[in-house]
């Protein structure tokens, strides 16, 4: 596979691209608030279902024996779904599925194409490679409207324009559109982009989405939204098709009872999707006259092979993690330079890229557990962040520059030090005479030098106690005696 294949994103260290992240206040202030309203509303609608747990425990079961019969289930769906008139399509990488779409849109004359919210799309740079083939691709879902437009980038798995206000949005459409008198309320903005779209939904004969979810019982694929584009591109053009992660298949119909009550409810704080669609090969007289599904593997083969991360591939894509991450809520999407930000982003992008790109990433957390706490498939999400770090420390140790870097000399010789009580209680006393210079009145250290500094950049450092508990505790067991 060529990892990184079809990803347009300049691959920037995470602790640099949250350094200019956090200077930006108005970006800021958007995540938190956005975050804050889904967070809640998704706290009132799981908090009414007394047997949520019990959801979560079924929908990490169904995706686990998805991961260990993977091959059988995709294999029925692409017999399911042929049977039904469909054509499903193999895809090994990012570039195979673009060459696919192409070898699609070519024979037909497509100059323009509509698409649904589709995060794999992103992923395999499909917008850039058909404009480089002179095929427009027109967004419809309202978010990714506003980044299109905007001509910036997700920053949210279900709320693409998350960072953006109301009136961001209308300085770009108004801008875009050419509309000088628009409004600013949400009423403004959604009818802006109704009439900017309507018109396409008529006379765009080529859709092309993404996937919530393949059934591999009966060949159907499942999309849920809350705008209602998705419906139109699914029904009007007439030719669709979809693009999907291999992973997201499950064995059975009735499978999506749990998933259609714990993803809408941990994606936006909904009871059910407003519009819940699908879909099974073609009908006469009925929806598109050509369906074709592409199966993307794209790295999830080599995700799957690691036993501690292939958990990994249980995502069904809802973003609750995002949401509740502290590091997230902070710096905003961009600062993951991914198309999939946040936790699942931390450890699911260095996956996809076998660590090529994306290894300062399971850095970016503080490994509170609230990613895990509120994952609707029980993604240990932590679990996976300290195994990555483990794999990115190895592969660092296969260099002579890694060998000899500081972070793993201190680490190395840390080790040494933690292995011995005399080497410890040694450390301890030089780091207090070494501390000296530094501890302010407070007791605290505010600032420290070099390659130090990183420890005092965003937060005060407690000083060393002038006894450790070990000596405390070697004064306490002689005092008893005596």
């Amino acid at each position: 596979m060529s990892a990184g294949v079809g990803h347009a994103w300049p691959d920037v260290a995470f602790p640099e691209a949250a350094k200019d992240s956090l200077k930006d206040e108005q970006l800021r202030r958007n995540v938190r608030h956005a975050t804050d309203v889904i967070t809640t509303k998704r706290g009132r609608v799981t908090g009414e279902l007394e047997d949520w747990q019990a959801l979560r425990e079924s929908g990490s079961a169904i995706r686990a024996h998805v991961l260990r019969n993977l091959d059988t289930y995709l294999v029925q769906f692409e017999q399911a779904c042929t049977a039904a008139g469909g054509h499903v399509h193999w895809a090994r990488d990012a570039a195979e599925a673009n060459a696919i779409v192409l070898g699609l849109l070519e024979p037909k004359g497509a100059k323009e194409v509509l698409k649904i919210k589709s995060m794999t799309t992103e992923e395999i740079g499909l917008n850039r490679t058909l404009a480089s083939h002179g095929i427009e691709a027109k967004e419809t879902d309202l978010a990714e409207l506003i980044i299109q437009l905007g001509k910036d980038k997700p920053s949210h798995i279900v709320v693409p324009a998350l960072h953006k206000n109301r009136h961001q949005v209308r300085e770009i459409f108004s801008r875009e559109m050419g509309l000088k008198d628009l409004g600013d309320r949400p009423e403004d903005l959604t009818e802006a982009a109704r009439q900017h779209l309507r018109e396409r939904f008529l006379s765009v004969p080529v859709a092309i989405s993404g996937a919530n979810f393949l059934i591999a019982e009966t060949g159907g694929v499942c999309i849920v939204e809350s705008e209602g584009n998705g419906r139109m591109c699914l029904t009007l053009p007439d030719t669709l098709i979809t693009i999907a992660g291999i992973e997201k298949v499950l064995p059975r119909f009735r499978d999506m009872e749990v998933f259609l009550q714990t993803l809408p409810r941990s994606a936006t704080g909904e009871r059910m999707n407003p519009y819940n669609s699908v879909w099974t090969g073609v009908h006469d007289g009925d929806g598109p006259r050509e369906f074709h599904v592409i199966l993307l593997d794209n790295g999830r083969s080599e995700i799957l092979k690691d036993a501690e991360a292939q958990q990994t591939l249980k995502c069904i894509r809802c973003a609750a993690c995002q949401n509740a991450c502290p590091v997230y809520r902070q710096t905003g999407g961009h600062a993951y330079s991914s198309v999939y930000a946040g936790p699942i982003g931390a450890i699911l992008t260095p996956q996809l890229y076998q660590l090529q790109r994306g290894s300062t990433l399971p850095y970016a957390s503080s490994l509170c557990g609230a990613c895990y706490e509120v994952c609707p498939v029980k993604i240990n999400i932590p679990e996976v962040l300290i195994h990555l770090r483990g794999e990115v420390v190895r592969e660092e140790q296969k260099t002579l520059k890694g060998k000899l870097g500081p972070w793993n000399l201190g680490m190395q010789a840390a080790a040494k030090i933690f292995m011995s009580g005399d080497r410890l209680e040694l450390a301890q006393q030089l780091g207090r005479m070494g501390q000296k210079p530094f501890v302010g009145g407070d007791g605290f250290i505010h600032h420290l030098p070099m390659m130090m500094s990183g420890w005092t950049q965003s937060r005060d450092m407690a000083a060393m106690p002038k006894e450790s508990f070990r000596q405390w505790w070697e004064k306490r067991e002689k005092g008893a005696q005596a």
